[in-house]
């Protein structure tokens, strides 16, 4: 009898917990299609993909602050001092304005602050040292940004935060890749990462927002990994990094 009562109760807490996930998913779809804002595609992106963003990036910082500390000292003795690469970048859209949300994002440096003879900073492929080819190529520059995603700023999974002067260059269809949090891997990386064309990382990019589920950021997750460890795509191919988007042809 206990037994039964018991199975019951759990069932009955089941049914409710999914209920609310249920009514709460719908009424966050409601209030952002009567607001015109973007729709949440599901219960996970609705109201699962946040908190676990917090969870697994708080345990990330855990797990890795030794590794984050390490690279640190590392980055001091070989490119001297800020250790931090700080540069603001556009988040996702503000519901209030329709504006994106400047923030602040943090990486290690890569770079030295070598400069020509008329004062302007030489170009990234004279910069960038053998050593921050080395933390780029594994993505421990990346590692900081975990802080970003603790605050809010960004997302595990999601576009990636791009510079702000590209803002006035997108196509209406490109700009909707910042009405979700950006993140610290998207599709795009895993589609190819610097060595996709512009139009092709935004298509992916839209591709994403429009489609958020668990199982599809999981997959990015392990691809990303993958990714890592094969060290693709890491320059563009014609560039050391990625070259600058500079507007659609036509």
């Amino acid at each position: 009898m206990k037994k039964s009562a018991g199975v019951i109760c759990s069932v009955f807490t089941v049914a409710s917990a999914g209920a609310g996930v249920y009514f709460l998913t719908k009424k966050k779809q409601n209030e952002a299609e009567t607001a015109g804002l973007h729709v949440p595609y599901g219960p996970y992106e609705a109201v699962f993909k946040r908190p676990l963003d917090v969870l697994v990036s708080g345990t990330a910082l855990a797990l890795l602050s030794p590794v984050l500390m390490v690279t640190a000292l590392l980055v001091r003795a070989k490119l001297g001092s800020p250790v931090l690469f700080v540069q603001e970048r556009p988040g996702r859209k503000d519901p209030a304005t329709g504006q994106e949300e400047m923030f602040r994002i943090y990486k290690f440096r890569t770079m030295t602050d070598r400069r020509g003879k008329d004062g302007e900073l030489l170009p990234d492929e004279k910069r960038l040292t053998a050593f921050g080819k080395q933390l780029r190529s594994t993505s421990l520059d990346e590692l900081p940004e975990v802080f970003n995603i603790i605050k809010g700023d960004m997302s595990l999974i999601g576009p990636r935060p791009l510079l702000p002067e590209y803002l006035p260059r997108y196509s209406e269809e490109q700009r909707h890749r910042h009405d979700v949090r950006p993140g610290l891997s998207g599709l795009a990386q895993v589609s190819g990462r610097n060595a996709l064309s512009w139009e092709e990382k935004f298509g992916d990019d839209v591709k994403y927002v429009r489609h958020i589920t668990f199982t599809g950021d999981l997959k990015i997750l392990l691809k990303t990994a993958v990714a890592v460890v094969k060290k693709d795509g890491i320059s563009s191919g014609t560039s050391a990094t990625m070259e600058a988007f500079t507007g659609n042809e036509g």
